[in-house]
């Protein structure tokens, strides 16, 4: 994306992560000094927790970083509905009132992810002519990465939710993986006519008949989403919840054991140092924090699920999701496909 100046503020809740408020304030300061068109940000916590780390980053007195107060902080452990009907005054709910009074256009935050999703549609409710939000990580793939949507926004999903997220995942997919017509493929357990249950079996007619909207190549099996063969993977949330934990989770394990492995004996390790340039390509490749987070597509504004663990560039690379989103006008072109999609649909059923 080019660095144009983009209208609207992003707001941001510096409070909920595992690594505190300054590492927050350090990715602002990274992203406004690589986005020159960034403009301007909102910090959005306790300020006088914030303000003596603004002075650290040299950020004092910045014309494009502003402060907003917030007393309270949602954290990981509070139940989603109960947080949010009562911490009124955290950061993350702040943040989310500033996008629904058009304060700020997009909000990031990287806090308990079900009193984000549930506040956000909430508050925000979703675009015209949907009904349900999905969560789109992007995740590493052989010559490239795939988004799968949804990542549990969404576990009880119907066929039209489905088709729904194709769309949605194509627009992002163009936006962030820079592909003109995004493969979609269907997850299932069999690429064979008939095979799955029947939200697969209904979901699949329904791709096919929306025609040119999505670029749809059938129904793709788990031991193919880290081929090449598709850039966008459409599921419910319940599946795709355990497919992202299980990938992330996947990687740890193989982290873990190679260094195991490597430090067993002298000369392991010594083959380790001279190949450690290939080890931290690697650790880069396959890292979940690359894309900074997922945004939760599908409201009325722009908003991005950062991992709770996230350090500074982590943080920066989930303000560069929202400023993408931003400048590539994303619920417009969301908005402008659905209302085909549901259109053809409608026909089909009539």
């Amino acid at each position: 994306m080019a660095d144009t100046p983009i209208v609207g503020s992003i707001a941001v809740d510096a409070m909920g992560g595992d690594l505190g408020p300054a590492e927050v304030v350090e990715a602002a300061r990274l992203a406004l000094a690589e986005y020159p068109g960034l403009s301007p940000l909102i910090l959005v916590g306790n300020t006088a927790v914030l303000q003596p780390l603004l002075v650290k980053a040299g950020l004092a007195g910045h014309p494009s970083v502003t402060l907003s107060h917030a007393s309270e902080v949602i954290t990981m452990d509070d139940k989603p509905l109960l947080a949010i009907r009562r911490k009124k005054d955290s950061s993350m709910m702040r943040a989310i009132e500033l996008v629904k009074n058009g304060e700020a256009v997009a909000a990031v935050s990287c806090g308990n992810t079900g009193s984000l999703v549930a506040a956000a549609i909430l508050k925000l409710r979703t675009l015209e002519g949907l009904d349900r939000a999905a969560l789109a990580p992007v995740v590493p793939r052989a010559d490239g990465y795939f988004i799968l949507l949804d990542a549990g926004a969404n576990p009880d999903a119907r066929p039209e939710h489905l088709v729904h997220n194709a769309i949605i995942g194509s627009h992002y997919a163009r936006i962030e993986l820079g592909c003109a017509e995004p493969r979609v493929g269907l997850l299932t357990i069999g690429t064979e006519e008939g095979k799955g249950n029947a939200l697969i079996a209904e979901t699949h007619d329904a791709l096919k008949r929306i025609g040119s909207l999505v670029n749809y190549v059938g129904p793709v099996e788990g031991f193919q989403l880290f081929s090449n063969n598709v850039d966008v993977v459409v599921c419910d949330g319940f599946v795709g919840n355990i497919c992202i934990k299980s990938w992330e989770s996947l990687v740890k394990f193989f982290s873990n054991e190679l260094r195991d492995q490597l430090q067993a004996n002298l000369c392991r390790s010594a083959g380790a140092f001279l190949a450690r340039g290939a080890f931290a390509a690697l650790r880069r490749r396959v890292n979940p924090e690359r894309y900074g987070g997922a945004p939760l597509l599908g409201v009325k504004g722009n908003i991005i699920k950062a991992h709770g663990s996230s350090n500074r560039q982590s943080w920066k690379n989930a303000i560069r999701v929202a400023r993408d989103a931003i400048q590539y006008d994303l619920n417009h072109h969301i908005e402008v496909d659905v209302a085909l999609a549901n259109d053809l649909l409608h026909q089909e059923v009539a």
